[in-house]
């Protein structure tokens, strides 16, 4: 499935690397509860179109320190002010249902929606 959404984000960022993990823990949000969705229908015996269905996400980030946020949990100087509330996902990339991958910017396609266009 595709979510989409758009708005202004709640939470002052004090860097460009803070505001795209903001942005990438609200977009894990949705995909966790329809993960957790998809999973509690396979418990309850809703058959879906493979038997034991492994429901896995790729997610694409083109900020490398976001990412870097994202897949080690050691807390840095830099980073201590994140809130434990944007961790929320990080079970989930230690487990690798939620895989965090390097896009470069150019082929960032969804950029369109937040950047002016030339």
């Amino acid at each position: 499935p595709i979510v989409w959404g758009s708005k202004m984000q709640t939470l002052v960022a004090l860097s460009t690397t803070e505001a795209e993990y903001i942005a990438l823990s609200s977009a894990l949000c949705e995909v966790i509860a329809i993960k957790n969705l998809m999973d509690e229908l396979t418990k309850r015996g809703f058959h879906l179109h493979h038997p034991t269905p492994e429901i896995k996400c790729r997610v694409f980030e083109d900020n490398l320190s976001c990412i870097e946020i994202a897949t080690n949990h050691k807390t840095q100087p830099r980073t201590k002010q994140l809130s434990i509330r944007l961790h929320h996902f990080r079970s989930h990339v230690e487990n690798k249902t939620i895989n965090v991958e390097h896009i470069s910017a150019k082929d960032q396609i969804v950029d369109i929606f937040t950047k002016p266009l030339p």
